[in-house]
């Protein structure tokens, strides 16, 4: 007997042919597109931003030709509220949030799973690239475009109603299954960047809702070398339109080192002062098996590098310890652990150090 799935579709090609797996399974399949902006716009922008009316409009054709279904849940509000507002208050107190891994865990695996479970549905389906056997959560076969950083915020119970059809294959296998299926999204261009920022200027995005506030920026030493309009428009290891005064004396290009924000001062410096091998962390999950085997290893930001390490846990959350040193690494963002393939757990990075 077929399990009642509610498949989550965003009007794109992943989320289509996720649905249209799960369905030609057997299951019972009732599709559902999040609207997460109070005022969505007519078209996109090329690949930027999402949930605008015609994503809406390219769910439900996909859902029509699937056969299933479809409805429209509006999340506007709770969006607003646990994603946006979370996004602008975490760059206010000098960390740099990922928007997409709090929507998941915040939006599609909290709110919309809750809603599902007390409708009588037994799972949620998405279009990530991501394996998920026996509710333990690995890496998708496209490397390129896996997404199990992303989910790694999850808890086994999230998992265990949470059905990725995508994982055993390539994003160019899925758009061809699209367009065998007959689905008008097989050529959709992906949606990348912030979402709610379709323009992609995520500097004047906070701006407008920070306000502009002039502060120092300094070298190692103290020293100013530059002014800018906001500390809430950096990131650590930023390289770009820092807008220094003078170059630095060996004349080798500076990057941000840390954003405080009580003093609203950028300190720069070499990018060597950016290594670090050690990553304090709070609020661990542990979703993944509890004897994992294979090689330790840590993802510290989506699509980035993945490091060997080991990692100790304490009262006040645990501590990564790199086998080589990593750059840039951002408070609020995500440390994600791995035996192999395998998620075993995430936590939040506090701080790092050498």
């Amino acid at each position: 007997m077929g399990l009642r799935v509610l498949a989550a579709m965003s009007g794109g090609v992943d989320s289509a042919v996720a649905a249209a797996r799960i369905a030609e399974a057997g299951h019972d399949v009732t599709g559902v597109h999040l609207a997460l902006s109070a005022n969505p716009q007519s078209h996109r922008t090329g690949a930027r931003g999402c949930c605008t009316i015609e994503d809406s409009r390219d769910a439900r054709r996909a859902a029509d030709v699937i056969g299933i279904p479809f409805y429209i849940w509006d999340m506007a509000e709770r969006f607003q509220r646990d994603v946006v507002e979370d996004f602008v208050a975490e760059y206010a107190a000098g960390r740099t949030p990922n928007p997409c891994l709090r929507c998941n865990e915040k939006i599609k695996f909290e709110a919309v799973l809750d809603r599902a479970l007390a409708l009588g549905f037994d799972a949620v389906a998405t279009g990530h690239h991501a394996k998920l056997a026996d509710g333990v959560l690995s890496r998708s076969v496209d490397q390129g475009k896996d997404q199990s950083y992303v989910l790694g915020v999850l808890t086994r119970e999230q998992l265990s109603h949470a059905i990725f059809p995508l994982g055993g294959s390539t994003k160019a296998e899925v758009r061809e299954e699209a367009a065998r299926r007959g689905l008008t999204v097989a050529d959709k261009p992906d949606s990348h960047d912030i979402c709610f920022i379709a323009d992609g200027d995520t500097r004047g995005f906070l701006a407008q809702r920070l306000g502009a506030a002039q502060g120092p920026i300094v070298d190692q030493s103290g020293e100013v070398v530059g002014s800018h309009q906001g500390a809430h428009g950096f990131t650590v290891g930023q390289r770009k339109g820092l807008h220094i005064d003078r170059p630095a004396a060996d004349g080798r290009p500076r990057y941000v080192l840390s954003i405080e924000p009580v003093s609203n001062t950028v300190t720069v410096g070499p990018r060597a002062a950016l290594e670090v091998t050690t990553i304090d962390c709070v609020r661990p999950v542990w979703n993944g098996p509890a004897r994992a085997s294979g090689e330790l290893t840590v993802q510290l930001r989506a699509h980035g590098e993945v490091y060997g390490c080991r990692f100790e846990e304490s009262d006040a959350g645990l501590t990564v310890h790199l086998d080589r040193p990593a750059t840039g690494v951002a408070a609020g963002q995500a440390a994600v652990l791995y035996a192999g393939d395998t998620v075993i757990g995430s936590a939040t990075i506090l701080s790092s150090r050498r």
